[in-house]
């Protein structure tokens, strides 16, 4: 329906153009003021002659209808001038800005045609110039003269909002006519002919919640008191309508997305008025008891609550703290509790809003409360001592089985089980007491002693007869009290020197003294010399009454050579009650000293060598034994170095020493004669291989004129003849057999030095011994030594 209705609106405004059009031609020529090309002469009424000034076209501007669609070109007007005398002779020629492609002309009439439709939102004029020329020639009969064709709008385009989508806010509650936000819609038709971008805004969509001002685009709220909580988001559709909202105009619409923004009204609420929670009485301080929460429609900091504790008689016992994640209260123990004290607690909780907003105080109070009872379970709890530490006195060297003290626990729990008593061995290793495990009275076992140990730490355990995984534990500490059972002895090694020349009363030594005891039982000390020797006459002590005393001189002049040690018993008391007392002796040495009191030398010995020997010749004759002995060392070590000769010169005839021997010998194996299987390897690569010759059974006889004389000095023919001989007797070793020299001797420590068996790669031998064989083995040490003997263990 709406294209029809526009198709019809382009049809009236074209007639409407048309009839205004042919409307002008007649007016032209009744007035007959149709455009001359040029001017002429025109003679007035006295005969003068005027000149008309040149006039232009019809018209200076012409106008067409946009987007006709008739089927004939659309006449936009006519040109003509006043020389045309209509025989055809001037043609009329169009250019410019669509010239011979929009806008045709023909050059006999001066008629003007538009051949295109025309939209005047793409372009809405075109400047043109007309120019009228002779047919034959092509000369001008006028300048061009330029004109304006304007394109007419048409309603040919609907209103079209900036955003296809809008969104705004508005706090909830707000009063009418809030603004919420302006749309704004544009028409590309010309604003300046008729009502065709003439908007007026309307709302389609989203009544009777919102408005819309018909000229601005304004939204705004319609009405009070809006909830947020019931609607959050609203959906308005906005229109926009040209020609001033009347029937026929076009139209377009947007969708505005409209969401209430929170605030305060609403007051925290709890949904129920009583909460029920329990907590075991062996839970610890922190530990979470149970959840509140108070309900907020609101969103954000406007429905933050934070919750406290207001009332109650648990107020001492617990607290509450806020969840603002969950926005929760969590009520949390404070204090330990007792199930056999107290079983139950009440408090009362209050949630309010963090933030509230001054507008709607009225809606108040912010706030609710509600309350929370607790109950205390019972727990299987560990016995408790009366005391959380006990501490008691005993006397050293009591009696054994002497009472300490006396520790008490008990059952927490409503049965009250029986307790037994322990003492924890780790902490009373030498088993000084021992415990009653029914009453808890702690004994000794032994004798104790203040100066060993003065304070005894034990730990005592408590537990429960039918439940011993429930246990208590306490410290005992035990005193142990001193009695007076050590005497006061002197305080350091002392050793006292006096001149031989003291003074009358002269103090030579201050002493003190030490007591193992307390100091209840130690010092003051009291000194003084026995009764029997009260009457020293050779010293006195005098007691300084600081627990020091000081030893002085009662004659004068001492001899060492007469006494030079004095023994000087001294008694010490202590102020304990009884008192104790015991006798050191100070030893005391005479010395000798110059004029000034200062001390050479507490020797005696100058004096006992006077009798006898000096000093200096007790030096002599240690240094002459000393001497002595130096020289006998020497001379025995000079002995033992003494070297042998190498060769022994005997008188006896070395030519006798070798006719006397008959065979060249068997080697270390064979002390008969010399056996060639001494030579053998015993241990070749098939093992032991025995002998295969065969000893002759005659005894071969020398023949006789071979033996030389006795006394022959021809050692040359003695050699030769014991040769020949050897080499004509078959019975004479070594016997008449093939061997190979391949072994020395099982008992050899060097092995083999044969070198037959040299060039064989799988020798077992080591010959790094040879490095150790000194020079004249080198050469075999560098041809051995230095190879891997040891190729068949690898």
């Amino acid at each position: 329906p709406k294209m029809k209705e526009d198709n019809c609106l382009h049809a009236a405004l074209i007639c409407l153009g048309m009839l205004y059009y042919s409307h002008a031609i007649s007016t032209e020529k009744l007035n007959h003021t149709r455009p001359s090309l040029h001017g002429h002469h025109e003679k007035g009424k006295e005969g003068q002659v005027l000149h008309r000034s040149k006039r232009g076209w019809v018209w200076n501007q012409f106008f067409v209808i946009e987007e006709y669609t008739g089927p004939d070109p659309v006449l936009v007007g006519r040109l003509h001038s006043d020389i045309d005398s209509g025989d055809g002779n001037i043609k009329y020629i169009l250019s410019g800005e669509g010239a011979g492609i929009i806008f045709v002309i023909d050059d006999k009439s001066g008629n003007i045609h538009a051949t295109k439709t025309l939209d005047r939102e793409e372009r809405a004029q075109y400047t043109l110039t007309a120019q009228a020329v002779d047919r034959n020639t092509n000369r001008p009969l006028e300048p061009p003269s330029e004109f304006i064709v304007k394109v007419q709008d048409i309603n040919d385009n609907p209103p079209e909002f900036l955003h296809e989508n809008y969104h705004a806010n508005v706090p909830e509650r707000s009063n009418v006519g809030t603004s919420v936000i302006q749309v704004t819609a544009s028409d590309a038709d010309d604003p300046t002919y008729g009502n065709s971008a003439k908007l007026v805004y309307s709302i389609l969509e989203g009544q009777p919640y919102f408005s819309v001002e018909a000229q601005t685009g304004i939204i705004r709220t319609a009405l009070p008191n809006m909830d947020r909580e019931a609607k959050e988001e609203y959906h308005v559709v906005i229109q926009a309508k040209d020609m001033g909202g009347h029937m026929g105009g076009l139209s377009g619409t947007t969708k505005v997305t409209i969401t209430l923004t929170d605030v305060n009204d609403n007051p925290p609420k709890f949904p129920q008025s009583v909460y029920q929670m329990s907590v075991s009485e062996a839970a610890v301080p922190g530990e979470e008891v149970g959840r509140v929460k108070a309900k907020d429609p609101d969103i954000g900091e406007n429905g933050l609550v934070a919750y406290s504790i207001i009332d109650g008689d648990g107020m001492d016992m617990f607290e509450i703290t806020t969840d603002y994640e969950t926005q929760e209260g969590v009520v949390k123990l404070k204090k330990l509790l007792d199930f056999e004290t107290k079983k139950s607690y009440s408090l009362k909780v209050e949630a309010a809003n963090v933030h509230i907003d001054p507008k709607f105080i009225s809606n108040g109070p912010f706030k609710d409360t509600v309350t929370v009872k607790i109950a205390v379970e019972d727990a299987d709890e560990p016995p408790v001592f009366l005391k959380p530490s006990y501490i008691f006195e005993v006397q050293e060297n009591a009696a054994s089985g002497t009472v300490v003290g006396k520790v008490h626990a008990k059952d927490p729990d409503a049965a009250n089980s029986a307790i037994r008593y322990s003492i924890d061995r780790h902490t009373d290793l030498e088993r000084f007491f021992i415990i009653n495990a029914e009453d808890g009275n702690i004994k000794t076992i032994k004798a104790l002693d203040r100066e060993e140990i003065a304070w005894h730490n034990i730990s005592v355990f408590a537990v429960e007869v039918h439940k011993q995984h429930q246990e208590a534990k306490v410290p005992v500490a035990i005193k142990v009290v001193d009695v007076n059972d050590n005497a006061p002895k002197f305080a350091a090694a002392y050793e006292a020197f006096v001149c031989e020349n003291a003074r009358s009363n002269q103090q030579f030594i201050t002493i003190s003294a030490d007591d193992k005891d307390d100091s209840a039982n130690g010092p003051r000390f009291i000194f003084s010399l026995p009764p029997e020797i009260i009457h020293n006459p050779n010293f006195t002590l005098r007691d300084n009454r600081d627990n020091t005393a000081s030893v002085l001189v009662r004659r004068e002049g001492f001899s060492r050579q007469k006494q030079d040690l004095y023994l000087l018993p001294i008694v010490i008391s202590d102020g304990g009650l009884p008192p104790m007392s015991s006798t050191n002796t100070l030893t005391i040495r005479v010395c000798g000293c110059d004029s000034n009191g200062s001390m050479l030398s507490c020797n005696a010995e100058p004096y006992i060598l006077n009798a006898g020997l000096s000093t200096g010749a007790l030096i002599a004759i240690l240094a002459c034994i000393v001497i002595l002995l130096v020289i006998v060392v020497l001379f025995v070590t000079l002995k033992r170095q003494k070297k042998e000769p190498l060769i022994v010169f005997e008188e006896e005839d070395v030519r006798e020493n070798i006719i006397t021997y008959d065979d060249e010998g068997g080697g270390e194996e064979d002390t008969e004669a010399f056996d060639i299987a001494t030579l053998q390897n015993p241990d070749g690569i098939n093992g032991f291989i025995p002998r295969k010759d065969i000893k002759p059974e005659y005894q071969y006889m020398p023949r006789p004129g071979l033996r030389p004389a006795p006394n022959s000095v021809d050692v040359d023919d003695f050699i030769n003849t014991r040769i020949q001989e050897a080499d004509n007797d078959p019975t004479a070793p070594p016997y008449d057999s093939i061997q190979i020299y391949g072994y020395e001797g099982r008992g050899s420590v060097a092995g083999s030095l044969s070198s037959l068996e040299s060039a064989t790669t799988d020798s077992d031998l080591d010959y790094d011994y040879l490095q150790n064989w000194g020079p004249r083995f080198k050469k075999l040490a560098d041809l051995y030594g230095s190879k891997d003997t040891f190729d068949d263990d690898s």
